[in-house]
């Protein structure tokens, strides 16, 4: 693996990068990394990664999943009488939750908790909230998600921010003044995916226009994307 959290996600209409070589190891994920690297030497069959959106929670989980050749689950499609089909034989099982509040069946992450505790597998869950924040109506899955580790990561900081733009520049071979970068950092949304949207805007933009990617470029795409 290379440095940082997070989610080096390269031009957005090509879709995200989630590949090991494109992930930027920081402060903001350096703990939830080292759980990765641990791997498989946890103390419990389940690890959860908690963050903003942005936060890089999804690169994690695919490094993750390749690192342990796990199985992919749609939560949507996970249920206690489906499991056994979903899972076949399958020891390491990966779960990418979206939005504030899971919406997914609780009888079915127990009983896929304890299939993986039963065959020495284990799950990675990704949520925006912590799990000790969600409403758990079966104690058994309470009890079991308290004991389990729960990986905070953080928004990018300056420092990611500006490693992950300097990054996609260099994907798309853009070579924009030496000032862009600082320009953009304090300006943009702090989340990996913003820092996606920007560089793929102004590759269009310089495109478009025929010009480089210069701060009065960034300066006239900023001020059109946030005036009302």
């Amino acid at each position: 693996m290379k440095g940082g959290e997070p989610q080096l996600v390269l031009a957005l209409e090509h879709g995200p990068s989630l590949d090991a070589a494109d992930f930027v190891a920081a402060p903001s994920n350096r703990a939830a990394l080292a759980w990765i690297e641990r791997y498989p030497n946890w103390p419990a069959p389940l690890l959860a990664l908690h963050g903003p959106a942005g936060s890089g929670k999804t690169h994690l989980l695919h490094l993750w999943r390749a690192r342990a050749g796990a199985l992919l689950l749609d939560p949507a499609a996970l249920g206690v009488d489906a499991l056994p089909r979903l899972l076949g034989a399958a020891r390491a099982v990966a779960l990418d939750l979206a939005g504030d509040e899971p919406v997914l069946d609780q009888r079915a992450l127990l009983h896929l908790y304890n299939v993986m505790g039963e065959r020495g597998g284990h799950v990675m869950i990704t949520s925006r909230a912590a799990p000790a924040r969600w409403r758990i109506e079966l104690p058994d899955l309470r009890s079991r998600l308290a004991a389990a580790p729960s990986v905070a990561i953080e928004a990018p900081d300056d420092e990611l921010l500006a490693a992950v733009l300097g990054k996609l520049f260099a994907d798309r071979q853009l070579r924009p003044d030496p000032d862009v970068i600082a320009y953009l950092v304090p300006r943009i949304e702090r989340s990996l995916a913003a820092a996606g949207r920007i560089v793929a805007a102004l590759d269009r933009r310089a495109l478009a226009l025929k010009r480089d990617v210069t701060t009065a470029l960034a300066r006239e795409l900023l001020d059109e994307m946030t005036s009302p």
